[in-house]
């Protein structure tokens, strides 16, 4: 598969007028490619290492962008290098940057963000549109839902706080840490405003206080959005040390709630003494004008400031945050008349609901965000560290199974010396090629061991041209004593040819043996013993070896299985032996299955690719 990716970012300086394009360079195997200019052709599976061109780097969000846009491409690791050096790089094994390019406060808006901003603010205004007739009628009884309305309030803005303060404390910058005292000072506020609320909560005992309500209200309003603004003024101060986080959460927490306490109690105390906000109940008096007007400036201001920042997401969704406010307040004192419990306030409450819910489920997505991709980047490393254990095993018993053989021959070869030489006139000459077999299985035991590390490097030294024919009679050779202890005919069919065949002798030498030791053992429960090892050519394939057998055959559901490691038949199996087989035959370019053969019995047959054309005089055109 290939396609092409167009990638760039806005430099968060905007008034550089500059924009950030990365270049993304793409491995396939042991080679890479770097395309020229922002577009590049990948193909799966493939490493992708994008590398920016201007200071500060990329952020992580960028690669996730990139990531999402290879439709039906999984990368297999993607690695972020900066200009600015080592400690810029992105960590291949968890996918976290160093410098938390990746979190809310730091990584910029993107595509799918804005639609959702913009979607949101048109539908707050078809709201306030849509409500605006009926703003002004009154749901009397309503009441019984402001318990809930400010438990709901409290719960979602100390659920915001909590959030942001546990941000801070992984990575204390200061403006963090400012905006979550602004959502916990107006969760605070939130209490006194429902317990003085007239007629809802007056099994308290702090009976009718209608000042008390909207002073703490207008408190709320202000407060918050100075808040924004300190944030704001502090988003360029370096983060705290990390030592000192606790320390700043504690007293910067006691500080807010007692100021939220001290406030509101001056509030309730005073309430005769306060110039009135309210004429009654329900409705407002002309001092109250002052509140929306200064709440709707201090919302413009920062708003303003959000809108010439624009560099993280943070700033994005505290926009929306002020703008859904900005439409409350002009629900609860314009459209609505200030009248409390009309449609108009009900609907503005609504939104002021919504507007501390906002911050609340983008830090929450965005945990589950991190926490997705941390679950699969270990998950990623489970595997591999799995895998290599599997290839570490494998290699281990692989070892331990071909080596089995020739030491086993070294062994009888050892034996049959000792008894030549027990003899009462000792048989020198005998027991001289006893031992010279000996050194031989010696020799190929060593090149065994170092043929299986070849083999699990995937590398293709020690390869050449080799006479395959020769080859099967070697093994043929080799198994002979082995096929008369057990009394099998061993034969070999090969038809003459003109082939010349690339390969490693020693692995395809051990993969046949291994192939003909397993036939052998098949015919030992049956009358009719015999082992074939064909060698035919077919068109196009190249070569085709099989080695039949007159057993009882395999039984259909192990079939899919009898290749798999570690999966064997017999009780004294390890199996290795075909796992071992296939492996060499898919690293010559061939393939390993298994046949039928009638009236019973099984073939296994392996395919290898040849040099140059294929020419017989008795080309065979079986397909057993």
């Amino acid at each position: 598969m290939e396609q092409f990716v167009d990638f760039e970012r806005e430099d968060a300086s905007r008034s550089t007028g500059r924009s950030n394009r990365a270049q993304v360079s793409v491995r396939y195997g042991h080679g890479m490619i770097v395309p020229t200019g922002e577009r590049c052709r990948l193909r799966a599976p493939c490493d992708v290492i994008c590398t920016s061109s201007l200071r500060g780097g990329m952020r992580g969000s960028n690669i996730s962008a990139v990531m999402s846009r290879l439709d039906g491409i999984t990368p297999n690791r993607s690695d972020l290098v900066h200009a600015g050096g080592a400690g810029n790089e992105r960590s291949a094994t968890t996918g976290l940057r160093s410098d938390d390019q990746d979190l809310l406060n730091s990584s910029p808006p993107s595509t799918t963000q804005k639609k959702i901003a913009l979607a949101m603010v048109v539908v707050m205004t078809i709201v306030v549109v849509a409500a605006t007739p009926a703003a002004r009628y009154v749901l009397s009884g309503t009441e019984a839902l402001l318990p809930g309305y400010a438990a709901a309030r409290l719960l979602v803005e100390l659920m915001t706080a909590a959030l942001l303060i546990a941000h801070f404390a992984a990575h204390p910058s200061p403006a963090i840490l400012t905006l979550a005292n602004g959502y916990l000072f107006s969760a605070l506020l939130v209490v006194p405003w429902a317990l003085t609320f007239p007629g809802v909560l007056e099994a308290f005992g702090l009976g009718p206080t209608d000042q008390s309500t909207a002073y703490v209200a207008a408190i709320r309003r202000i407060g918050f959005p100075l808040f924004i603004l300190a944030y704001l003024a502090r988003r360029s101060a370096p983060q705290l040390p990390s030592g000192t986080a606790a320390s700043r959460i504690l007293t910067s927490v006691l500080a807010t709630a007692a100021a939220a306490a001290a406030l509101s109690w001056g509030v309730i105390i005073n309430d005769d003494q306060l110039p009135p906000l309210m004429l009654n109940e329900r409705r407002i008096a002309a001092a109250w004008n002052i509140v929306p007007s200064v709440s709707i400036v201090l919302y413009v201001i920062a708003l303003s400031l959000l809108w010439r920042r624009r560099t993280c997401s943070l700033d994005l969704w505290l926009a929306i945050v002020l703008g859904t406010l900005l439409a409350e307040i002009v629900l609860l004192s314009y459209i609505s008349g200030g009248i409390r419990l009309s449609v108009g306030w009900w609907t503005g409450r609504a939104f002021g609901l919504l507007s501390a819910s906002i911050v609340l489920v983008a830090l929450l997505v965005e945990s589950m965000s991190l926490y997705s991709r941390l679950a699969r980047s270990v998950a990623a490393e489970r595997r591999v560290r799995e895998s290599r254990l599997s290839a570490m095993e494998a290699m281990s018993a692989t070892v331990a199974h071909e080596v089995t053989q020739p030491v086993a021959s070294m062994v009888t070869n050892a034996n049959a010396a000792l008894r030549w030489l027990d003899k009462p006139r000792p048989e020198i000459g005998e027991a001289e090629g006893a031992l010279r077999r000996i050194v031989d299985d010696g020799h190929r035991a060593g090149e065994v061991i170092s043929n299986i590390r070849t083999l699990f490097r995937k590398d293709a030294r020690d390869r050449g041209p080799l006479d395959i024919r020769q080859l099967i009679e070697d093994v043929l050779s080799r198994s002979r004593r082995e096929a008369e202890a057990a009394r099998v005919l061993l034969r070999a069919d090969v038809a003459p040819c003109d082939v010349v065949v690339i390969g490693n002798p020693v692995q395809l030498s051990q993969a046949i043996s291994n192939l003909v030791a397993n036939a052998i053992d098949a015919t030992r429960s049956v009358a009719e013993r015999e082992v074939v090892v064909r060698c035919d050519t077919i068109v196009p394939e190249g070569l085709t070896v099989s080695v039949e057998d007159t057993g009882p055959g395999i039984a259909s559901d192990l079939r899919k299985r009898i290749f798999e490691p570690f999966f064997t038949t017999r009780p004294d199996g390890m199996g290795m032996g075909l796992m071992f087989s296939r492996a060499v035959v898919e690293s010559h370019g061939g393939r390993l299955w298994v046949d039928d053969v009638v009236p019973r019995g099984a073939a296994f047959r392996f395919t290898l690719p040849v040099l140059g054309g294929i020419e017989s005089e008795g080309r065979a055109t079986r397909n057993g």
